[in-house]
Parts: structure tokens; C-alpha cells; sequence
């Protein structure tokens, strides 16, 4: 009798072995295209990747060459370019890979890894995008204090504690997810490791990380929010007040851009995190994550360069010199 019940105990708890069995290795099923469709899915992304690397570069490269650009509005750009490079390092080769192999296995530390810099890219153009509308303020609602208020000492600041705090913020959901068991299933039918469908593979209690990540959320993604909405009610508001057509029309010119790039960055946001998504599987909500994921780091630049005549003015100029020495 009580050799059954210490048989009946280990099979109990080789059954819960078995059910809680940690696992290393992740299937990323990425985009499951069909065979026919595979290479072309793979040339658009490749495409995308490329001219977003290309873009990006080439403004960080043009603020660099260019001394009429060397002013805090072009220095954020660039900072915002190489926030935009990291993001796009950290999801398109392994979501190539996917598509090619139709699906790739990646260790479970990748993946945090992986998630780690997305982080890292999605806070750091939060508060880079906030550092660009005071700025923007500045140049337009207090011009006269514009060069004491925005110097080249503040600018570093506003970067270096930009970069620190989106690091340490990532680093701490880093720390919480690690300390999580994972127990499977080991299959993320995603084309990247976002939060959610990483936690999705653990079987402890993920209450801590949720309220975590949604309190460090609020203060660095959602106050941000609120204070580039206030800074542009105070911009559009000091620029119906100058009375030339040709000023307003100029003042309007130096924000249009940053206004669409906030305006598709948050957007996206509140699409796939806010709007409830309850019943919907991860194939749902891929094509809007491919958004702020893939297609608004290749927007950025092209939003920034298509109607700024300085860059321009400087790539002509770059131009011309390459032909000229040659």
C-alpha cells in the first residue's frame, strides 16, 4: 500500500515535470506567407531594410558634413535616426531569416535581447520626440531666449539623460522577465519578441510585470504625450498671432514635420496597445505592429528630408563636390 501511493506521488510529479519543463529555445513563426509569396516578402522587407538603414544614415551623415546644420533641431534628428537604426537592426534580419526559413528558432535570452532594444528604441524616440517639441517651443513662443534657453550644453543633457533613462527603464522589464519560469508553449507566432507574447510563454504570475510596465509606461510614454500636446497648443497659438502670412507660413514650415512623425508614432501606439484586442489572435496584430516597428523608422527620414530645403541644400551641395573631386 504504501509503495502504490510513493509510485502514484512520483508519477504525479513526473507529470508536473513535464508540464512545467523550462525551455531555452523559441519557434518565431514571423509572417507565414505562402511558398509563392515568400521572396517577394522577403525582397520588400529587405527593401524597406536597406533604404531605412540608407536614410538614416545619410541624415546623421548630412548633419555631420554640414555646418549650417550643426543646431539642436538637427542634432535630436540625428539622435533620432540612430534611435530609428537600433529598432531596425533588432527586428528586420531576424524577421528575414523568418520569412526565408518560413519561421526560426532563437534562444530564449535573444529573445529578451531582442525585446531589450526594441525597448530601448521605442522609449528613446518617446522622449526624443518630447525634447523636440520643447525645442520646437522654444525657437517659436520664446525666440529671443532661444539660443541661452537651448545651447549645446543643454542639448547634451536632454540626449545623454534621454538614452540613460530609456536604457534603465528597459533594463529594469529586462530584469523583472528574467526572473520569470517559462514553461512553454515555446512558439511566438510573431514576426518580433514583443512584451506580451513573451510573457504569454510563462507560467508564473506576471501581475508585477504588468503593473511595471504599465507604470513606467505612463510616465515615460504618456506624460511625454501630454506634454508635446501642450507644447503645440502654445506653438499654434503664437503662430496664428504673427500677422504675416509668409512668417506664419514659415513658423508653420519648422514643426510640420515633428507633428507627423508624433502624430504616426502615437498613433500606431494606441492602435495595437490600447485598442482592446481581446479574441484576437497575434496574426491580428502584426500587420499594425509592422507600423512603428518597420515602416515608421524608413517614414522618419523621408518625412524630415521632403520638405526641409537645409538638408537638401546640403546633399546638393555634398553632390556637387563628390562629382566635382572626381
Amino acid at each position: 500500500m504504501y509503495c502504490d501511493w510513493l509510485l502514484r506521488l512520483c508519477r504525479l510529479w513526473a507529470m508536473d515535470k513535464k508540464n512545467h519543463t523550462t525551455i531555452d529555445v523559441i519557434h518565431l513563426l514571423g509572417f507565414q506567407s505562402p511558398g509563392n509569396l515568400q521572396f517577394l516578402f522577403f525582397f520588400i522587407f529587405f527593401t524597406i531594410y536597406s533604404l531605412t538603414m540608407c536614410g538614416n544614415l545619410l541624415i546623421a551623415a548630412l548633419v555631420f558634413y554640414g555646418k549650417t546644420l550643426h543646431c539642436p533641431m538637427y542634432f535630436f534628428l540625428t539622435q533620432l535616426s540612430l534611435s530609428d537604426i537600433l529598432l531596425a537592426t533588432a527586428i528586420l534580419p531576424n524577421m528575414l531569416h523568418a520569412i526565408l526559413m518560413k519561421g526560426t528558432f532563437i534562444p530564449l535570452s535573444a529573445c529578451v535581447t531582442q525585446f531589450f532594444f526594441f525597448g530601448i528604441s521605442e522609449t528613446l524616440d518617446s522622449l526624443l520626440l518630447t525634447v523636440m517639441s520643447y525645442d520646437r517651443y522654444l525657437a517659436i513662443c520664446k525666440p529671443l531666449h532661444y539660443v541661452l534657453l537651448m545651447n549645446n550644453r543643454v542639448c547634451w543633457i536632454m540626449v545623454i539623460t534621454s538614452w540613460m533613462a530609456s536604457i534603465s527603464i528597459v533594463l529594469i522589464h529586462t530584469l523583472s522577465i528574467s526572473q520569470l519560469q517559462f514553461c512553454g508553449p515555446d512558439i511566438i507566432d510573431h514576426f518580433f519578441c514583443d512584451l506580451d507574447p513573451i510573457l504569454a510563454l510563462s507560467c508564473s504570475d506576471t501581475t508585477t510585470v504588468h503593473l511595471e510596465v504599465t507604470s513606467l509606461s505612463a510616465l515615460f510614454v504618456v506624460i511625454p504625450f501630454f506634454i508635446i500636446i501642450v507644447s503645440y497648443v502654445y506653438i499654434i497659438v503664437t503662430i496664428f498671432k504673427i500677422s504675416s502670412n509668409v512668417g506664419r507660413k514659415k513658423a508653420f514650415s519648422t514643426c510640420s514635420s515633428h507633428m507627423t512623425v508624433v502624430s504616426i508614432y502615437y498613433g500606431t501606439l494606441v492602435c495595437v496597445y490600447l485598442v482592446p484586442s481581446r479574441g484576437q489572435s497575434w496574426n491580428v496584430s502584426k500587420f499594425p505592429s509592422l507600423l512603428y516597428t518597420v515602416v515608421i523608422p524608413l517614414l522618419n527620414p523621408i518625412i524630415y528630408s521632403l520638405r526641409n530645403e537645409d538638408l537638401k541644400r546640403v546633399l546638393g551641395k555634398l553632390i556637387s563636390n563628390y562629382f566635382t573631386m572626381n
